[in-house]
């Protein structure tokens, strides 16, 4: 005898089931038969529940063709049926019903997953013996992917909250640090925290997905370029790079204070000065840079200052913290020059 005659035996024996079943219960089986919810009947007399009869829904929702399907347990179709507690949920339902649709994790034929809510009613005989387990089931794989997402958000959101707030948190340390005049340090705050917001509505608007560097430069130039004809003095130049959220929060703030010295003492603070801002994406020794410049030329002369104020600190400092990259401030006599060179896997979004 061959190795398959006991599986065809119980095939034969699984049919035959049908047959009386389908016999038995008559216009309830036809109804089972075409309505779109996927329905199994299980025979309870069989500890592990082997499935009797399955619809059309239910072998189009499974990938499995019919005779796969009768006399198999129905805990093959669970994707861990060893993990969770899947497997006494299911048996709890089967012993008990189940009043609150437990949501269980399937696997089709071809490996792919779904999520269910799981119904189940006894059937019974004349003699109130319960004999089969009528199944439903409803996909609420759309759902739970949804679910899922609304979860990785959520987490997400509170990592990014909590960056933020330690970059006001920043801010307002590095605001008051050696300043008693009350007015300045809100000067210092309100367009620090402008700046953040400015690249907060960026990233935003990409739904945080990063943003490009012109953007994020014309964003934060912006408020300098409205007056005294600005915007024709100064110029952007480099390939498209895309930003992480990360770097684009901390290039932020790194361009208000530039531009916030040049109006104050800079080549926006006369009517003559222009700047350069440009960029390149090299590939040295020890990885792939971005190499950002920014060159102030046609202000009043500069001197090198005689300590680092605010600015300074949060661009050499912050940025590079943040970024872990090189930041380099210089005070020729013909205006400022500021290089940032930043490892770009941590500042591009793709690398």
């Amino acid at each position: 005898m061959s190795d398959n005659a006991p599986k065809d035996q119980e095939q034969r024996l699984a049919e035959a089931e049908v047959a009386k079943f389908k016999a038995d219960l008559g216009p309830f089986v036809i109804a089972a038969e075409v309505t779109r919810m996927p329905m199994v009947f299980t025979d309870a007399h069989e500890a592990d529940n082997p499935i009797i009869f399955a619809n059309d829904a239910f072998l189009k929702l499974t990938g499995y063709a019919r005779d796969e399907v009768l006399a198999q347990p129905f805990g093959f179709l669970l994707a861990s049926p060893d993990n969770d507690g899947t497997l006494g949920q299911i048996e709890s339902c089967f012993k008990a019903g189940c009043d609150d649709s437990p949501e269980i994790h399937y696997r089709r034929k071809n490996g792919s997953e779904f999520w269910a809510t799981l119904l189940v009613n006894p059937v019974e005989d004349d003699d109130g013996v319960e004999v089969q387990h009528f199944i439903s089931l409803h996909e609420t794989t759309r759902f739970k992917v949804a679910q899922q997402n609304a979860a990785m958000l959520i987490d997400e959101l509170n990592h990014r909250v909590k960056n933020t707030l330690a970059t006001v948190q920043s801010i307002v340390a590095q605001a008051t640090r050696g300043s008693p005049d009350p007015s300045l340090v809100r000067e210092r705050i309100e367009t620090r925290i402008a700046a953040l917001s400015r690249s907060h509505d960026l990233l935003g608007r990409e739904k945080w997905g990063g943003a490009d560097l012109r953007d994020l430069v014309s964003e934060a130039l912006a408020p300098f370029s409205v007056t005294d004809g600005r915007a024709e003095r100064f110029t952007i130049d480099g390939d498209e790079v895309r930003l992480l959220p990360k770097a684009t929060l901390a290039l932020g703030i790194a361009f208000n204070e530039l531009a916030t010295n040049a109006v104050k003492y800079g080549a926006f603070s006369n009517n003559s000065g222009t700047i350069a801002i440009s960029w390149t994406l090299n590939h040295e020794s020890d990885g792939r840079w971005l190499c950002l410049h920014w060159r102030e030329q046609g202000g009043p002369s500069v001197t090198p200052p005689t300590r680092k104020g605010f600015g300074s600190r949060v661009i050499e400092q912050g940025l590079a913290h943040e970024l872990q990259g090189k930041i380099k401030l210089t005070y020729p006599p013909e205006g400022v020059v500021c290089t940032i060179h930043v490892p770009a896997p941590r500042a591009l979004l793709d690398d």
